[in-house]
């Protein structure tokens, strides 16, 4: 598949097709047996996740891996550290340039707290906050990190309609905004077939199908190895 610049692209598939599994390869957690994927000229096999994040790949998680003792802001702060100047050795005395780095990463912070709509509660714990709450702090960590291409696992599950309805807006307002091209996975054909420009079907690791919302969501294919009738359903409903 190939993901062109500026587009909100979605990936879906029954459980077990492979969507996660493929964000896993191109962030450098799996290394796949065989193939090539790149981000421009860059070959991102073998490469350390924190050498995909650094070309300007960025991820919020299927399961939230936030730190559940740390507020907020500072969860939001752990995107910051990939753009932070200072050495270690600075780290312990805040004057000169340091102080002026922290500065600098607090008030992005600050910008992305805003943008996100938690500014009641950027200084709580997120182990005391609701689970949608929790969502946004991982897509807000995510935007921390200025990635050129976000990947998005499963942004929409868990949530009510109302954060759902959120999560698209942010989903489209950092497309246009912060001029990110976006991938996401999800199981929700409805929020996807609204926001996607362009979807993915994946069905037991192989491509199945792929195309504009429309055309792939009546696809008899896709119909039958994960819409069924209750996607036929929510065409008929677009």
């Amino acid at each position: 598949m190939e993901v062109n610049i500026g587009l909100i692209y979605a990936l879906i598939g029954p459980n077990g097709a492979g969507k996660t599994s493929l964000l896993n390869c191109i962030t450098g957690f799996y290394r796949p047996n065989q193939g090539s994927i790149r981000l421009g000229e860059n070959e991102l096999i073998g490469l350390r996740p924190d050498r995909v994040s650094a070309l300007g790949i960025t991820r919020m998680f299927q399961n939230i891996e936030l730190f559940p003792h740390l507020s907020v802001l500072n969860n939001i702060l752990v995107g910051r550290h990939l753009h932070m100047r200072y050495s270690p050795l600075e780290a312990p005395f805040r004057f000169g340039r340091m102080l002026r780095e922290e500065v600098r990463h607090y008030r992005v912070a600050e910008e992305i707290v805003e943008f996100l709509d938690l500014e009641g509660v950027r200084h709580k714990p997120v182990a005391s906050l609701p689970y949608g709450i929790q969502k946004k702090v991982e897509l807000g960590r995510a935007l921390a990190t200025e990635g050129r291409i976000m990947l998005l696992d499963e942004p929409f599950s868990g949530l009510s309609i109302e954060e759902k309805q959120d999560m698209a807006r942010y989903i489209l307002e950092i497309r246009e905004i912060f001029k990110a091209t976006v991938l996401l996975v999800d199981h929700d054909i409805q929020a996807v077939s609204d926001i996607a420009e362009h979807i993915v079907v994946l069905n037991y690791g192989r491509k199945l199908a792929e195309g504009v919302p429309r055309k792939v969501l009546a696809d008899p294919m896709v119909l039958e190895a994960y819409l069924g009738t209750r996607g036929d359903a929510i065409i008929h409903r677009s």
